[in-house]
Parts: structure tokens; C-alpha cells; sequence
């Protein structure tokens, strides 16, 4: 199913949603996209009030840093061929890994590789609570933990230029517009020494591309984005359908 307009409907319907796609998110990757010693999990203890999906590795796992990924992937492609996405920026971190380079986010369950953050309309609700959403996007990043950023709603007061936009001027300012036909972000966020963010656009009706989930620095998977959006759909309440769809669209 594309993606629908969550404008047309209050927050509450699109939290319901947003909840859906990350345990069906979680369930996906966990169904043969890790390599073997990592896993999903929809978590809430990292700041915000809405689940996140963190990757893992398990903290007693081997140390298989210098290995090539095809030895531990099973039968899925952890590649390190970079990404080709509509817009790649670059921004040096030395600085902050060094600083980071002591710090490990740890979970019970193991170690926080990545995050994915599915942005909902309370993240932009308040001034707030929108630099809350920055500020933790770019905490993550300086220690190391990659991000992929998902924004199903269209640039407003609080982010004219998009939620990616918000996020890199904390590294460094560089020219950027949403286009006004493809007004939803997706932003991967390789957050090695040097930090690389891959971007995608996406408009009302179209479908979701699947955007790299980086598991080290240049090493990544893709995150089942559109299959997880149809999986979430077909679970979301029938009778509320209509005040997304028109007429002739499948529901």
C-alpha cells in the first residue's frame, strides 16, 4: 500500500500506526535480515514517548569487527558497497568519536548498534519537543549509534526544510530543500568517524524505498520499510481506512 497522508487524521490515529510499523519493523528485521548476532527490539527506555526500533548485538558475542560481513550475514547481504540514495552529505566527527570513543550504549540485552525513529506528529507538536527529537538524533550519532530517521509528514514551523535539515545543522549547515511533490524525509545516518547521511523523498501515494540500516561504520543492511508499512496497514482498523483512502484506492 503507498504511503498515506497522516495529515487527514488526528495524532492519536497515526500513535496507533506508528506502533503497528515498529513491532512489524522489529518482526522484520529479526525474520533473516540480522546477521546471526544481532536482533530488533521496540523499546521505550531511550528518551521519547514513542517505541524506537534499536538493533543490537549481543554483548557476549565473538568480536567479529575485523571480519568481511558475507562470513556472517546468513543468506542476507550486509554490504559495505556505499549506498545510492538522492542526496548523500558528508561531516567529519573525529572530535566526537574520540570523546565517544569510551562510551558503549548499553541495553540488558546487548550492545545499541542503531535506531530507528519513526517521527510522529507529538515530536513536532511543541518547540520542545521538537529539539528533544534533534537533540537525541544528534546524541546518538556522536556516540556512535546509527540512526535511520523516518518522517512521514510534511515540513512545518518547526522544521521548514525537514526533520534531516534540523538534524545535520548540528554538524554543519549546508544548503538543503524538501521537494514540494516529495515532501516526507528518510535519512539514514552512518554515524562512523566521518558521519555520512543518505536521504530519500517520498510523496503521498508513493511507496517507501528501503533505506540502508547501518550495523557498523559502511556496513549495512536494508530496512524493510515498505513491507513493513503494508504489514502494519493490514492490521490497522478497517472501519478508519476511508479517512485515508479515497474511493479508488485499495484498502
Amino acid at each position: 500500500m503507498p504511503v498515506h497522508d497522516w495529515t487527514r487524521v488526528d495524532a492519536g490515529l497515526f500513535h496507533d500506526f506508528h506502533q503497528r510499523w515498529a513491532v512489524a519493523l522489529s518482526g522484520g528485521l529479526n525474520a533473516g535480515r540480522l546477521p546471526a548476532d544481532y536482533f530488533a527490539l521496540v523499546e521505550q527506555h531511550l528518551p521519547g514517548s514513542i517505541p524506537d526500533v534499536l538493533t543490537l548485538r549481543c554483548s557476549s558475542g565473538p568480536d567479529r569487527t575485523a571480519e568481511p560481513a558475507a562470513q556472517y550475514a546468513r543468506e542476507i547481504a550486509v554490504t559495505n558497497q556505499a549506498p545510492i540514495t538522492r542526496v548523500t552529505v558528508r561531516a567529519e566527527l573525529d572530535a566526537y568519536v574520540r570523546k565517544a570513543s569510551r562510551v558503549v550504549v548499553r541495553h540488558r540485552h546487548g550492545d545499541v548498534v542503531a535506531v530507528i525513529e519513526i517521527v510522529s506528529p507529538g515530536n513536532k507538536a511543541s518547540r520542545a519537543e521538537f529539539r528533544a527529537l534533534v537533540e537525541k538524533s544528534v546524541s546518538l550519532i556522536r556516540h556512535g549509534i546509527h540512526l535511520l530517521v523516518v518522517d512521514l509528514f510534511p515540513p512545518g514551523r518547526r522544521d521548514p526544510q525537514g526533520v534531516h535539515k534540523a538534524i545535520w545543522d548540528e554538524f554543519q549547515e549546508d544548503e538543503f530543500e524538501v521537494p514540494a511533490d516529495q515532501p516526507f524525509t528518510l535519512a539514514s545516518y552512518d554515524a562512523g568517524p566521518e558521519c555520512v547521511a543518505y536521504i530519500e523523498f517520498v510523496g503521498v501515494g508513493e511507496a517507501l524505498p528501503d533505506m540502508p540500516l547501518f550495523l557498523k561504520p559502511a556496513s549495512y543492511i536494508l530496512a524493510p520499510l515498505q513491507e513493513t508499512y503494508d504489514n502494519a496497514w493490514s492490521q490497522f482498523p478497517a472501519v478508519l481506512k476511508p479517512l485515508l483512502c479515497s474511493d479508488d484506492e485499495e484498502r
